[in-house]
């Protein structure tokens, strides 16, 4: 089943009433509402939003990833659950005791799929992409030739022109970019979670004051799936300079986006959930390739 996703970005009381979240507008009054089951993100932009505690534990409770906004309306924390799997100790115990080799075929993987995904977005795009099918062809273990970087810098131009450089702080369409890493790291954390698994000790990130370097890792081959997105938005739409909730929307609908993933189309929801499951197996020996989506050329 494909989860909802729900942003708040009016003044609003939300609270829970026989396993249903409702929602009062504080300006008009108009009470809606929603079952607690079908959710799969609640996204809190407005500053004037007030919470029930009850509600919260349910949507906990049912594996819902709330995401909180800052005072400029990007995502800046969230809430997981850390009780969502039957053997979540035995699968930390196998995260935690990976092995070095281990960890670097799965950053190969990692990253060889990223690449191959980048160079499919410029294939569908009418752009040469041969250079970066040969980069992501010559990845070794653990990239130790940083082939993602090769790639990156090829990527970025090619996509967004000479000019554009690809930092948090930059022009546009930095500012989707960033919005959808943001909302696409929260659903990777969601479904590391659901896994049974830590989304802080990651296989190729490190980093004492980063709680998510594992959904680091885990989102990289699913980047190009934004950057499809935000390059439709770009050159299509005339408000698209503005991170406006309309844009958020549209981002947002990614995570209902069909991709292809174990030779099947699925939600890019349920495809995270494959990977990550594909990932636990992995550290716990019983397989040795993690299930990344392809995006089709």
């Amino acid at each position: 089943m494909i989860k909802r996703t729900i942003i708040f970005s009016n003044p609003t009381r939300i609270s829970l009433r026989n396993g249903q979240l409702i929602c009062q507008n504080n300006d008009s009054n108009e009470v809606k509402q929603a079952p607690i089951e079908d959710l799969g993100f609640v996204v809190l932009e407005h500053q004037q939003i007030f919470i029930s505690l009850p509600l919260l534990n349910a949507l906990i409770n049912n594996n819902v990833a709330v995401i909180f906004c800052d005072d400029q309306h990007m995502p800046s924390s969230m809430l997981l659950n850390l009780e969502g799997h039957t053997t979540q100790a035995e699968l930390f115990g196998h995260q935690l005791h990976a092995s070095e080799p281990l960890k670097k075929s799965l950053w190969k993987q990692t990253v060889e799929a990223k690449i191959m995904n980048q160079a499919a977005l410029l294939s569908s795009l009418g752009l040469r992409e041969s250079d970066l099918i040969a980069l992501g062809r010559d990845v070794k273990s653990g990239d130790t030739t940083n082939r993602e970087g090769a790639a990156a810098r090829i990527y970025w131009k090619r996509l967004f022109g000479r000019d554009f450089e690809r930092d948090r702080y930059g022009s546009s369409p930095n500012h989707m970019l960033n919005y959808g890493y943001i909302i696409l790291r929260a659903a990777v954390a969601r479904a590391l979670c659901g896994s049974g698994l830590l989304p802080t000790i990651g296989i190729f990130h490190h980093n004492r004051y980063n709680s998510f370097c594992l959904a680091d890792d885990i989102m990289e081959p699913y980047r190009p799936f934004i950057d499809q997105k935000v390059f439709e938005l770009f050159n299509t739409d005339f408000d698209a300079e503005k991170l406006t909730t309309r844009i958020k929307m549209k981002l947002l609908e990614i995570l209902s986006a069909d991709v292809v993933v174990q030779k099947m189309k699925r939600p890019l929801m349920v495809a995270l959930s494959l990977t990550t499951a594909s990932l636990a197996r992995c550290f716990a020996g019983e397989v040795k390739k993690i299930s990344y989506p392809a995006l089709p050329p």
